[in-house]
């Protein structure tokens, strides 16, 4: 058995970190700029900025955190 907190804390803490260093990287060389731009049109607030970097991570960590859980608590309710 799954459990789905921790799962979820898992994934969002990856997910929310990966965005944070990706959008940082991108500031300083352009580095998976359309990605990003992507990602702005998904999260509301979102740029590739430093301050949009800490709103990837929140953003990044309840997307992931959400979305895990959820998976794995279904996970758990099938026979």
């Amino acid at each position: 058995m799954l459990s789905a907190r921790k799962a979820g804390l898992a994934g969002g803490l990856i997910w929310g970190i990966c965005m944070l260093i990706t959008t940082i990287v991108s500031v300083y060389t352009g580095y998976a700029e359309s990605f990003l731009t992507v990602i702005g049109s998904i999260y509301p607030g979102y740029t590739i900025s430093w301050l949009g970097s800490f709103v990837g991570l929140l953003y990044g960590f309840l997307d992931a955190f959400i979305g895990i859980y959820l998976f794995a608590w279904i996970y758990n309710k099938l026979p």
